[in-house]
């Protein structure tokens, strides 16, 4: 991967490594090999959250755009997924998303999907960051070939809610649901979205004011959602991210349905349909081996790829898999959308949910969870440390050693974030105090290394 583009994205501090100036550069550079693909003026949908960074960001990177020729059609604060959405329906030649999903407010990032709705290439990125990083002046436009922005983009964010409910059939009548929002994108489609349908739905987190996006709360922070769920006898929790390509919920219990649980439920929905193709599940090396005895006693295939929601869809594209995700929230549907959807996932969940007339704890009683801790290690920025740690001999024997002690009734998984400054220590085993402890040695063990 190159010096700016990581597994999703530009992403880092704004105002430190992430800055006004390199926005429009980046959008810039967008602008330049779009029209060199295309031979025309280009058009970009470009869409944000509700971080205080993000109108500055969006600013930067449509005057790139509009200065390279390029037109932009700006949709506001949207979910990721949405401007994938659009950017097919409006025929565009890319999407951009400035968001940095689940991090906190400090944290943006720029996403940049194709025309077709997927994330870009890799040799595609590769020569927009030489064109971001390279010295060359770039031909300012003038006149007439200035691009433009449009205006009136208000029905697409509509057009997309359309999308997103027509994907069930189910009008979710006797459902009681509780919605957090993380005061993020999210807040600005679902409810309206939610309230298209016949169940009862309320909504906490959905006042963002520009630093409390993920604060405490969303996906990655499920203790509030969980305790009003109980408090308030909901039937079901849905908890979004920050740009609402995820979704995680809470069973009437206030226990975690976590993203393999989704997948698990979905899918069995799917086979009894007739619409899994090769009855198969796409997952990642981090999905707990609960879903694969899910899948055995289930009569499924588990295929497991490399962390990364990117890596996910190359398989199912690759073999016209129609469900596969991450276990932390990410889920795709490729009958429906070329990536993630937090709320197309919500959907799909919750008409199972109505129409099998369980209650939630029991529908997902089909897939076990055998304990799992994850462990995150923080390592220093710069220098290459995170990569240095991941190649060295003695992590590997470290890990090979814990392994050996768990003795074939758990697994061990160090991996590096492809987005923070991270490495993180997934460990299963029989016991969640078993799993705790080798997770926390092996922490200790990486945090002693000295690089």
């Amino acid at each position: 991967m190159g010096k700016l583009f990581g597994t999703d994205g530009i992403r880092g501090i704004v105002g430190e490594n992430l800055t006004a100036d390199l926005a429009f550069r980046v959008g810039q550079a967008i602008a330049v090999v779009l029209q060199e693909e295309k031979g025309s003026r280009p058009t970009v949908v470009i869409g944000k959250d509700t971080r205080i960074s993000s109108d500055m960001l969006e600013s930067a990177l449509m005057a790139g755009i509009c200065d390279m020729g390029g037109d932009v059609k700006p949709v506001g604060t949207i979910p990721t997924p949405a401007v994938a959405y659009l950017s097919r329906q409006e025929r565009a030649d890319a999407g951009i998303v400035i968001s940095a999903s689940h991090n906190p407010y400090e944290h943006n990032g720029i996403k940049v999907f194709s025309g077709q709705g997927y994330k870009l290439s890799d040799a595609v990125e590769a020569r927009i960051e030489e064109r971001i990083l390279s010295d060359a002046p770039l031909k300012h436009r003038t006149r007439g070939e200035i691009g433009r922005r449009h205006h009136g983009m208000r029905q697409l964010k509509r057009d997309y809610i359309d999308f997103v409910a027509s994907t069930v059939e189910s009008d979710l009548a006797g459902l009681k649901i509780l919605v957090d929002c993380a005061n993020g994108a999210s807040s600005a489609t679902a409810p309206e979205l939610f309230g298209r349908f016949k169940a009862h739905t309320d909504f906490i987190h959905k006042d963002p004011d520009g630093v409390n996006i993920n604060s405490r709360c969303g996906s990655t922070h499920l203790g509030d959602l969980a305790a009003q769920v109980v408090r308030g006898g909901y039937d079901i929790g849905v908890a979004f991210d920050g740009d609402a390509d995820r979704c995680l919920l809470v069973d009437e219990t206030g226990a975690e349905i976590d993203g393999d649980k989704v997948m698990a439920v979905c899918a069995l929905d799917m086979k009894q349909r007739g619409k899994l193709n090769g009855n198969t599940i796409v997952a990642t090396v981090m999905s707990n081996l609960g879903l694969h005895e899910f899948c055995r006693v289930n009569g499924l295939e588990l295929i497991c790829t490399n962390v990364g929601d990117r890596n996910v869809l190359e398989k199912m594209l690759e073999k016209d898999f129609r469900i596969g995700g991450e276990q932390s929230g990410h889920t795709i549907f490729t009958e429906l959308e070329t990536t993630g959807d937090g709320e197309v996932t919500a959907l799909q969940f919750l008409q199972v949910l109505a129409e099998s007339r369980k209650r939630a704890s029991e529908l997902v009683s089909v897939c076990a969870a055998y304990p799992q801790v994850l462990v995150n290690v923080e390592v220093p920025h710069s220098g290459g440390v995170k990569e240095k740690i991941m190649a060295s001999e003695e992590l590997r024997a470290a890990v090979k050693a814990k392994e050996t002690e768990l003795a074939g009734a758990g697994r061990v998984l160090v991996r590096a974030s492809g987005t923070e400054a991270l490495i993180r220590v997934m460990v299963e085993a029989k016991t969640e105090e078993i799993a705790g402890q080798v997770a926390e040695e092996l922490a200790g063990f990486i945090k002693s290394l000295n690089f």
